[in-house]
């Protein structure tokens, strides 16, 4: 499966600026505390955010590395691109913002006449505002259409897959992404019931994967079709794949003494990044900071019950 890449585009400048009260309601970005500290900020730095989300991240960057710092944004996500240009808005002549996806690092970097930067971070996984978005089918919690793209332009949906791939595909896009013990249950009654009619909306497929569960799995703390939705959104998007590319062409691009910071959300992406940054640091080409990977506070975590899954790995540039 290709998902289409879309060209690479520069948003347009704008004079919007955010009220005091967009100000109090903004999401506050996971480990923000943590990112900035390790990636030791300092007036003139050219940061790049591959992940920029709700612009929590970049907002904080740029505070530290203007007067004379650059940072690059990157997003493939168009609503995402639009709400940072509003929030980065006072910063107007210190950013820039990308849309495109980070595999595409080095090309963007090049594009702006860039050969090196001095710290980069990635904020993996589904952002707050994609989840509360119902059109965008990413959360079970709201009824909407089967999607799950974080570029709205690209080809495949969750929706194509549910209804197009085999049940033995489907059994291991949900094992493998999604590391769901019952994947192969989950699969057969996806066959059953798209057999009967098409699987269209976030609550049908939910609805499918609770009742394919046996009843002691259905009331458990975490939502029985967490892992399954999560398994989809991974596929739909590559999600592995394009991290893998993006660590090592991000790695390429630091300069020495330049800090990359990666907060994952699954064992999956924090495996990825623990093994690429052991195998550069084995080349002499990194030295890792975090030997263990950070986690979030306990008040953060009582503050966002969504960082509790969140891990922080840093690693310097040799």
């Amino acid at each position: 499966m290709k998902i289409l890449e879309r060209p690479m585009k520069i948003l347009p400048k704008n004079s919007w600026v955010w009220t005091e009260e967009e100000e109090m309601g903004r999401h506050t970005p996971v480990m923000y505390s943590e990112v900035l500290s390790y990636l030791r900020l300092l007036p003139g730095m050219v940061i790049v955010d591959c992940t920029l989300g709700e612009g929590g991240h970049s907002e904080g960057i740029l505070r530290k590395i203007t007067p004379g710092g650059h940072l690059i944004g990157i997003d493939q996500d168009d609503d995402a691109l639009s709400a940072t240009r509003l929030r980065l808005s006072r910063h107007e002549g210190s950013f820039t913002l990308i849309r495109d996806n980070f595999q595409n690092i080095t090309d963007v970097l090049a594009e702006l006449e860039i050969n090196a930067m001095d710290g980069v971070v990635f904020d993996l996984g589904v952002s707050n505002m994609q989840l509360v978005t119902p059109e965008r089918g990413f959360s079970f919690q709201f009824e909407g259409p089967l999607n799950m793209r974080m570029d709205k332009h690209a080809q495949i949906t969750a929706f194509d897959l549910v209804n197009n791939l085999s049940e033995e595909e489907i059994a291991n896009v949900i094992y493998t992404f999604g590391q769901e013990r019952y994947s192969r249950r989950i699969a057969s009654r996806i066959i059953t019931e798209r057999s009967r009619h098409v699987i269209t909306t976030t609550k049908q497929l939910a609805d499918i994967v609770v009742d394919s569960l046996p009843v002691k799995e259905r009331y458990k703390k975490i939502h029985p079709a967490t892992r399954t939705f999560m398994a989809l959104r991974i596929a739909v998007n590559r999600e592995l794949e394009v991290l893998q590319s993006g660590l090592t062409q991000a790695i390429e691009l630091l300069k020495p003494g330049g800090i990359i910071c990666v907060i994952s959300f699954h064992s999956l992406e924090d495996r990825i990044v623990k093994y690429e940054f052991k195998n550069q640091a084995g080349k002499g080409r990194l030295k890792i900071i975090t030997k263990k990977p950070l986690v979030p506070t306990h008040e953060e975590i009582e503050n966002n019950r969504k960082s509790r899954s969140a891990k922080l790995r840093v690693a310097e540039k040799l």
